[in-house]
Parts: structure tokens; sequence; C-alpha cells
């Protein structure tokens, strides 16, 4: 690794950790040469898929892209930024467990709505009258009458822990 400082080609690792919930390495690195210290962060590289638009042509997924569609809908939301990432993160695996060359993007939007919904609920009725084009005000309300109806992400948790927490007895 050179350095970036001076560019020097002998650095040495001083520390290695986890980052990114195990799906990274971060490291400390000093350099031989001028003493300065920098961090590094390396991941496995796996090809994403492409995504099949709804007009049938491919595109490459960006994650960029992906999360500036989320941050839109939770613009002025409070929802913290490490939801955010641990959502595109969630996405990105489905993506990348999903074994296949090609996802539909209806698909990684019903995802992205998924996850909408379990970090806020006003966030997902925003993505959702965009991503399915409410023609009017009657299927605007018939989602938020949906959304009323079922349990809150918290209940949803809850539910799950007290499931969980019965198998261990």
């Amino acid at each position: 690794m050179h350095c970036p400082f001076c560019s020097a080609e002998d650095t040495k690792v001083v520390d290695s950790r986890l980052a990114d919930d195990g799906s990274s390495v971060r490291r400390r690195r000093e350099c031989m040469e001028c003493g300065e210290r920098f961090t590094t962060y390396e991941s496995a590289q796996l090809r994403m898929p492409q995504l099949i638009k709804s007009d049938g042509h491919r595109e490459s997924f960006f994650e960029a892209k992906l999360r500036a569609g989320i941050e839109r809908a939770l613009e002025k939301r409070p929802v913290d930024v490490e939801a955010v990432e641990a959502a595109v993160g969630r996405i990105r695996h489905r993506l990348i467990t999903q074994g296949e060359r090609e996802v539909s993007s209806r698909k990684l939007g019903e995802w992205v709505m998924d996850e909408l919904r379990e970090l806020d609920p006003v966030a997902y009725v925003r993505f959702a009258s965009v991503y399915r084009s409410f023609s009017d005000l009657d299927a605007f309300s018939e989602e938020v009458q949906r959304l009323r109806q079922e349990p809150s992400a918290e209940e949803r948790r809850n539910q799950l822990k007290l499931i969980l927490d019965s198998k261990k007895k």
C-alpha cells in the first residue's frame, strides 16, 4: 500500500479490526518513510447483478443511487444515518445472495419499501406513492389504511423476540 502522504511503497499494518458488521476490515497503517498513519478498508469485491428496468433495458446497480432514493424518502424524518446504512446493507446483501445475474428493478423497489416500512411509515408512504404511481387520493388513502392495519415495526420486532424467547425455553 502506497503512503498517501509521501507515496512511499513501504507501509506496515499497525492494527486490524472488522468493520461494517464484519463485511470489511479496517486497517491502521504506518508509513515506514515519513511515519504518518492512515486508515484503509478492505472488502470483498462481489459482482452485483444487473437491474432489469420496466422498459426492459439493463442497468448496473449503483449503491449510491439506492441510498439517494432512500434518503429522499426519509428527508426531514427522524431516522439516523446508521439505520439507513444498515437498510442499504441488507438490500445489497439480498442482491448478492439472490445468486442471479439479473434482478428486476420492481423486486428491488419492493425490498426498498420493506426496509422503509420498518424505518419510518411516512417515508414508506412517500416512496410507495411515487414508486407505485398512485393515480388519485383513493389509492393513496388505501395504502395508508393498509399500513394502519399492520402491526408497527416495533410491534413486529417484539413479536419476533417473544417467538425466539419461547423457542429457547
